[in-house]
């Protein structure tokens, strides 16, 4: 399924689709590691609540690294 969305960095802020899946997969992502509330996810334009899912990935990606460092000790 797909939705439309506000591309607000595209050239005359013009509507693209997007996929409904990934929208719930970003919303999901966000609420499980920050709890912010659906609403407020939802309100954040899609290239930031991208962003956000990278910053989570590189937050999570460098706790695993320490993690496997000391038990490497």
């Amino acid at each position: 399924m797909w939705t439309w969305i506000w591309s607000g960095g595209a050239p005359f802020g013009r509507i693209t689709r997007y996929p409904l899946e990934q929208i719930y997969e970003e919303v999901a992502f966000i609420a499980y590691y920050f709890h912010w509330a659906y609403e407020d996810i939802l309100n954040l334009e899609h290239r930031e609540r991208q962003k956000w899912c990278e910053e989570i990935s590189k937050i999570n990606r460098k706790m695993n690294e320490e993690v496997e460092g000391k038990m490497k000790l």
